[in-house]
């Protein structure tokens, strides 16, 4: 190999590992503003789930239409058509997952649901190899068995037998998320964030239409909703869901599928300790010292990434 291909190969090797670094903060930073999402509802005072999916949803298509805009100067409709079909299969699988998450909430516990979306990891490594072809580093199992006995542990004290209908929302809800992150790694040489848009659109549409559909006692009318929680919903769409999707998005282009469901966990990890702040709702040890265990899952497999031996093209 002659000095200028060694410069370019040693060039192309910084690039990547500089590449990944920003993809690991990234979505290490989605899950944190996921975390927000908690505190928000705990802070609803009255709105339906119907109502809260329908205006964050609204929020969340409105604040990515504007981020959208600004990074292509304007051309909405050209941003959509480059995402192609695929960035409407991962808006699907969002919203899917906007709606699993929401009704799986409704008819189990929190420990439940949040023990099942857990799964997300696994369900993003399988498919990840079986649709992309992306191996999975014996560091990275390692991680996910190690995340998974802190999620165990956090949630272990809440669950509870019998639940069926919860359960399969929140299964139903991780099967999506995991599709969708793995969605945006196969579309990651385009813009993948129209998808997220489409995503807020079409749980927004259902949201009507369910609402619609349901006796006024079950479900009030989309409008009759105070200010406070109005301001409440659109927080969670334009912060918790806008920015935390958008950070999630664009760290999906130097991110395996699996790695990325992963590191967003933090997510669990600091949803209870916003709570804890919030609403004065104190965590138990089970939870503490879970998420622990899921935050060194986190630190280690950011690290091992960082450190993975990579060689440069062409060096054999």
């Amino acid at each position: 190999m002659s000095e200028r291909s060694a410069a370019a190969a040693e060039v192309a090797l910084a690039t990547e590992s500089a590449g990944y670094a920003r993809g690991v903060a990234l979505v290490a930073l989605a899950g944190v503003f996921w975390s927000l999402g908690g505190i928000l509802v705990r802070w609803i005072e009255a709105a339906s789930a119907w109502q809260i999916i329908f205006y964050r949803s609204l929020a969340l298509v409105l604040t990515l239409l504007a981020i959208i805009a600004l990074r292509h100067r304007g051309r909405l409709r050209a941003a959509f058509v480059a995402a192609g079909w695929n960035g409407v299969a991962a808006g699907a699988c969002l919203a899917a997952g906007f709606i699993g998450f929401i009704l799986a909430l409704h008819h189990a516990t929190v420990a439940n649901t949040l023990f099942v979306l857990g799964a997300a990891p696994l369900f993003a490594a399988l498919l990840g190899r079986w649709l992309l072809g992306e191996a999975v580093r014996r560091a990275t199992w390692l991680a996910i068995a190690l995340a998974a006995c802190g999620i165990t542990i956090m949630v272990g004290g809440g669950l509870v037998l019998g639940t069926l209908t919860g359960n399969l929302f929140a299964l139903g809800a991780s099967l999506s998320f995991a599709m969708f992150s793995v969605l945006l790694r196969r579309g990651r040489e385009s813009d993948m964030l129209p998808c997220v848009a489409s995503a807020g659109m079409i749980s927004a549409v259902i949201a009507a239409l369910v609402a619609a559909g349901l006796p006024e006692p079950a479900s009030p009318p989309l409008f009759a909703i105070g200010a406070r929680d109005l301001a409440l919903c659109a927080a969670m769409g334009v912060v918790a869901l806008g920015l935390g999707l958008t950070c999630f998005t664009l760290g999906a282009r130097h991110v395996p599928a699996v790695e990325m469901t992963l590191l967003s966990l933090t997510e669990l990890v600091l949803g209870p300790l916003w709570v804890w702040l919030g609403v004065g709702e104190v965590p138990s040890g089970y939870t503490l010292v879970g998420g622990g265990i899921v935050l060194a899952a986190i630190s280690y497999q950011a690290l091992s990434g960082a450190r993975r031996p990579r060689t440069p093209p062409g060096i054999v």
